[in-house]
């Protein structure tokens, strides 16, 4: 059996290294009839070294990216040939294929970034971290409670980008010796200013729901995903109901690591499409595409797993319910918003639209969710949070500048003398 499992797992990495081989050929082919970069014509990058699997963590960004780079010219330092391709291909934000420690560093030595984001916790971040004489900023892939919000990491960059008051509070409770008000600066959520998009069917007097939920999760702290749980029963109840319309979007890494996980998403999604052949008019949604914003702004309830998800439906200040998590193990943080939360438990899910009527009928409800949207996003007016994500960018952009000029010298003399230990 060990031989068979040692087999397979053999003939995956094969694979995978095929695949990698192929997406850099063609990065680098659609990279070389783009043209190079302009020297020195970059001054904000994205350090992004995943794969096309975790894609969602940085096209959030996309929007708010393309607005900054109007100010501050923003390249992607793509380390991952897959995840390289998808931005690619998504197109829109500058590319620089840096796959090696040698690559990385004879790009950067063209230009004068003096600001460096980060949207996950990647370890190869590390690699990048090296280089001194810019500010390396955490902006992370979301708001949440999750264990991941409260990660020591956050102590290895500069500066973090929280979302406001909550995050704060989140950090002085777990972190120790973390200087918050020197190190954390709040924008809100710059992603909420652009909830709009094309709607997939024609509005009408159904009431949408959006079930948007994680995936299964690594480990048992993690067990967040309520797909087999919770999931087909919510599923079957909406597209049921004539006066209900589903948007079904799943974390697009559901079922990569527990096959039923995965087989219970794929009942959904053809329960989806029976329904649409049943009746043309209910115009169910399964969501895969990667742009997310119009499904959070669209629905009329939402219901959403611990993740970021919930912290997003947050932001667009509309009822939402939180699934509770089965196994007992998954830790649940209710120091905030899940203190508070409409919970909808396993055995309720069968009952589902009773439940989403209470909370669309509940009359103190929208003073609550005003309040602990105030503690989360701080000022979620129209163009407020993107006002304070690039106020960050501008400040630490001066301070750069100050040190510049206080110095002379250049930025590109910040690189360690090891890049050869480093390398991949």
């Amino acid at each position: 059996m060990g031989l068979l499992s040692d087999g397979r797992k053999a003939a995956a990495l094969v694979r995978k290294a095929l695949r990698n081989r192929v997406a850099a050929r063609e990065v680098r082919a659609a990279l070389a009839a783009q043209g190079p970069h302009t020297a020195g014509g970059f001054r904000v990058a994205v350090y992004f070294a995943d794969g096309e699997v975790n894609m969602y963590q940085i096209r959030q960004w996309y929007k708010p990216l393309a607005h900054l780079a109007q100010t501050w010219p923003v390249v992607v330092l793509a380390r991952n040939p897959t995840g390289a391709r998808a931005i690619l291909a998504d197109g829109g934000i500058p590319v620089a294929f840096v796959p090696t420690v040698r690559d990385l560093e004879r790009y950067i030595a063209t230009q004068d970034i003096a600001v460096v984001l980060y949207v996950n916790q990647n370890t190869r971040n590390f690699q990048m971290f090296r280089y001194g004489r810019r500010w390396h900023v955490f902006i992370n892939h979301g708001e949440s409670d999750k264990m991941y919000m409260t990660t020591n990491q956050f102590k290895a960059y500069d500066f973090a980008f929280v979302a406001g008051d909550a995050a704060r509070a989140r950090l002085s409770r777990v972190l120790w010796d973390y200087d918050l008000d020197a190190r954390t600066i709040e924008i809100g959520r710059p992603q909420a200013d652009y909830y709009s998009g094309t709607l997939p069917y024609t509005p009408d007097e159904r009431t949408v729901v959006l079930y948007a939920p994680t995936w299964e999760g690594d480990r048992p702290s993690a067990h967040y995903g309520s797909i087999r749980t919770h999931g087909e029963a919510i599923a079957a109840a909406v597209l049921a109901s004539p006066a209900h319309r589903l948007i079904y979007r799943p974390h697009p890494r559901s079922g990569v690591v527990d096959t039923a996980y995965g087989a219970a998403h794929r009942r959904i999604v053809g329960a989806i499409e029976a329904a649409n052949a049943a009746d043309a008019t209910a115009q169910h949604v399964y969501d895969s595409a990667p742009d997310l914003g119009w499904q959070l702004a669209a629905a009329d309830v939402a219901v959403v797993d611990i993740s970021a998800m919930v912290y997003d439906r947050l932001a667009a200040d509309r009822p939402l319910m939180v699934t509770r998590p089965v196994d007992p193990a998954a830790v649940v943080d209710t120091h905030g918003y899940l203190s508070d939360a409409e919970w909808l438990t396993a055995e309720a899910s069968v009952t589902f639209l009773t439940e989403a009527e209470r909370v669309l009928s509940d009359p103190d409800a929208v003073g609550k969710l005003e309040g602990w949207v105030r503690h989360y996003f701080g000022d979620t007016a129209p163009g407020a949070a993107t006002a304070r994500f690039e106020g960050a960018v501008a400040t630490l952009m001066e301070r750069w500048e100050a040190w510049h000029a206080a110095t002379g010298e250049d930025a590109a003399d910040g690189a360690g003398d090891d890049a050869e230990l480093d390398e991949d």
